[in-house]
């Protein structure tokens, strides 16, 4: 019974060290693909470039900065 929860213990704590180095990968491709679901429609595209926008800033964090204009 021990071994199975030791490796329960251990896929977890894999798993959330997994999500803090790929975390900011995965956030990025999911702005990304909302980006160009918003983009489909004429009166999304003004949503779809502020979603590349933050896509940019969770997949580059350090250097980048978000303008409003």
């Amino acid at each position: 019974m021990a071994d199975k929860e030791r490796d329960g213990i251990l896929y977890g704590m894999s798993w959330q060290f997994t999500l803090v180095i790929f975390g900011g990968f995965i956030g990025g491709l999911s702005w990304v693909l909302t980006g160009c679901l918003w983009c489909i429609t004429i009166v999304g595209i003004p949503f779809g470039l502020q979603q590349f926008k933050l896509a940019k800033l969770a997949l580059m964090p350090f250097g980048a900065t978000v303008v409003t204009k």
